[in-house]
């Protein structure tokens, strides 16, 4: 059963409607971390708007013709996500037991991955059918639903902790350069500075996501689900820091510059891994 998945995975990513979807999938997410900048750069100059994904969509929402936009946003982040399940499958074996093992753990990673943009297209959609999603609200009440159960303050620490890690893993990816991998771009000036931006959006994308872990641990020790916080919790809580406007500009810099490399990706991404 798993090798006629495999077959039908390699099949389905071969077709060229799938490529095309899947880069158009790139820029769709590219457009939402530029609209996520900006907000987060308002923000730092001191606006009360909502600076996690929900806020993006409904900020869409209220332009002419935004249920459009929030459509398309939606449909390219389903196409994103069904890519990722479809690499997942892809994944090959390596000799031995830590092969299997590597090749499970990646798969493990795309489809998770694939998760996560299947949800925020699904947070696109209902915000296109009249929804109005609270992000930091919907963080607080999954968290207080963890709290209640057994050992819950220890799994929402542990998810605290991965989150944190996820954050620090973009980081060391943009430091390290590491998304150069999965990207064919040209040589000279015009490359280079395309790696440029990736690092820069990498590093601001890990800060905030290493915020909301910070977030959720606290949350988790202080068995609070009211200290858990999303992405606008996250920008919050930087913004009250010392020098917080100037970080905050920085990151929302950085979520520009993250979006402007995503759009990019959707023309230069290696899809044949």
């Amino acid at each position: 059963m798993g090798t006629s998945a495999d077959e039908a995975a390699r099949e389905a990513t071969s077709t060229p409607t799938v490529r095309v979807a899947a880069r158009l999938g790139y820029v769709a997410n590219g457009v939402l971390h530029l609209i996520l900048g900006a907000i987060i750069t308002a923000v730092a100059f001191g606006s009360n708007a909502d600076s996690d994904q929900s806020g993006a969509f409904k900020a869409i929402a209220s332009a002419p013709l935004g249920f459009v936009a929030l459509w398309a946003l939606a449909g390219g982040l389903w196409a994103l996500g069904a890519w990722y399940v479809l690499d997942g499958f892809l994944q090959r074996d390596r000799p031995g037991a830590k092969g299997s093992a590597k090749k499970w753990g990646r798969r493990a990673s795309l489809w998770a991955r694939a998760g996560v943009y299947l949800a925020i297209g699904g947070i696109a959609a209902s915000v296109a059918l009249g929804a109005r999603p609270n992000g930091d609200q919907s963080t607080e009440e999954a968290s207080r639903g963890v709290l209640s159960l057994p050992g819950g303050a220890f799994l929402l620490g542990a998810g605290g902790i991965a989150i944190g890690a996820i954050g620090i893993g973009f980081i060391v990816i943009g430091v390290r350069r590491g998304f150069r991998k999965k990207v064919d771009l040209p040589a000279g000036a015009w490359g280079r500075t395309v790696v440029g931006i990736g690092v820069v959006g990498y590093i601001a994308k890990g800060v905030s996501l290493a915020t909301v872990g910070v977030l959720v641990l606290v949350a988790a020790i202080q068995v609070d689900a009211d200290a858990a916080g999303g992405l606008d919790a996250a920008i919050q809580t930087l913004v009250a820091l010392p020098y917080g406007p100037i970080l905050v500009v920085a990151v929302g810099f950085g979520f520009l510059a993250y979006g402007v490399f995503c759009v990019l990706r959707g023309w230069y991404a290696r899809l044949d891994d």
